[in-house]
């Protein structure tokens, strides 16, 4: 049987009953469909955590408060633990290859403006934060020596917390915010960095350090100190430096009893990476479920249509039809199905993963190797369970099927 006859022998097959084999295909559409959705969020995810990491700024180190744990991870939580402070930080600009040193002091605060309000991470910090952080202003100005000096009580916000408190790409600059029942002027917005979720850069607002510690916080101990090293190639002697300084100046004798933990961009985008890449397996894994019991129903079909079909195969290989063409036809149908459901199956993800990132705001990407993944799975359901039904059908005797009733 030639690949033309195959084809046309294929088609006219699955057409007689068209309902069964579309809802065979039906079960490899969802499946298809769900893997690449759940790969294009989880993806999507990691692109977005990294996008955020990488704008925070060029060449930084982050000094974190709590004891680190095996993966150098601060336990408890960023700003968790009383372990950090100023002199701290002021020691660490002093160390060779550092360039400029920013502190942070934040808390996460219920923010008023007028009748709308939001709850969103207020952070006291300096003028050298707009640095180290690389923050661009879409309009007013950043935060000044000035504004450090005398406590004052005005903030910059980011463009997420401007939307949600005055309204979409609203003058904000000379307005007023109520943070903690305290009454803020507003001086500047920020340039938008993009990212979402947890420690966004845009959604965030900045306040002096010196007030964030007289009026919000109460106490002088810092969250945070970001570090910006002269050029990547002292990153990993900077690193050290700073962990041999601040274990010398807390008198910590063993470095696994740290009360600081010390991480840089990479290490924070190696972890997000690797976790976030579980979270996708995770996720492919349970839309994958939905392959198998695809693929079971179209081992169900293809065994009942060679039960109905027996007399037809008979005659078949009564008139000198060989096993291998018995055997291809019933493959090439399993095989026809599992394309034809694979191919509505990865264009209704994509379609699903827009209408996600459209309408729900999470950042999807169906990236090509998914694609190519998910039809090699197409492919090789097609075949596993298309195989035994084939193997059932070649293997009949022409006489007892032709008996068959």
């Amino acid at each position: 049987m030639n690949f033309r006859d195959l084809l046309a022998e294929t088609f006219s097959s699955l057409s007689q009953n068209k309902a069964r084999s579309g809802l065979t295909i039906l079960g490899i559409v969802v499946g298809i469909a769900s893997v690449i959705l759940m790969v294009s969020i989880g993806q999507g995810s990691q692109q977005s955590i990294q996008s955020s990491i990488e704008s925070a700024g060029a060449n930084l180190l982050m000094v974190m408060p709590g004891r680190s744990g095996a993966a150098g991870a601060a336990r408890g939580g960023m700003g968790s633990a009383e372990s950090l402070t100023k002199d701290d930080a002021e020691a660490i600009g002093d160390l060779e290859g550092v360039k400029t040193v920013a502190t942070e002091q934040s808390g996460n605060y219920q923010v008023v403006a007028g009748s709308l309000n939001t709850s969103t991470r207020v952070v006291g910090t300096v003028p050298q934060e707009e640095q180290v952080k690389s923050i661009q202003m879409e309009s007013g100005s950043f935060l000044d020596e000035r504004a450090l000096k005398r406590w004052a009580k005005v903030a910059v916000l980011g463009p997420t917390t401007r939307d949600d408190l005055f309204g979409e790409n609203a003058s904000a600059v000379g307005k007023e915010v109520r943070i903690n029942g305290l009454t803020f002027h507003v001086v500047g917005v920020m340039a938008s960095k993009g990212g979402t979720g947890f420690g966004s850069s845009d959604d965030l607002i900045y306040v002096p350090l010196s007030t964030s510690e007289l009026y919000l916080s109460g106490n002088d101990y810092l969250t945070l100190v970001n570090v910006q090293a002269e050029d990547a190639d002292v990153m990993s002697t900077a690193q050290q430096s700073i962990s041999d300084l601040l274990l010398s100046r807390h008198k910590i004798d063993d470095a696994n009893n740290a009360d600081f933990s010390v991480m840089s961009q990479q290490d924070i985008l190696s972890t997000v990476s690797t976790v976030t890449g579980t979270f996708t397996i995770l996720l492919a894994s349970i839309a994958g479920i939905s392959l198998v019991v695809g693929g079971i129903g179209i081992m169900n079909m293809m065994l009942t249509t060679v039960t109905e079909r027996t007399r037809e195969i008979g005659l078949r290989k009564a008139i000198g039809a060989r096993r291998s063409d018995i055997s291809q036809q019933f493959l090439a149908e399993s095989i026809a199905l599992t394309l034809t459901g694979g191919v509505i199956g990865i264009l209704l993800g994509w379609l699903l993963s827009l209408a996600v990132t459209q309408f729900a705001g999470y950042t999807t990407e169906v990236s090509t190797q998914s694609v190519v993944l998910a039809f090699a799975v197409c492919t090789a359901i097609g075949l596993v369970f298309g195989y035994y039904p084939a193997r059932r059908a070649a293997g009949l005797s022409p006489m007892e099927a032709l008996r068959y009733q």
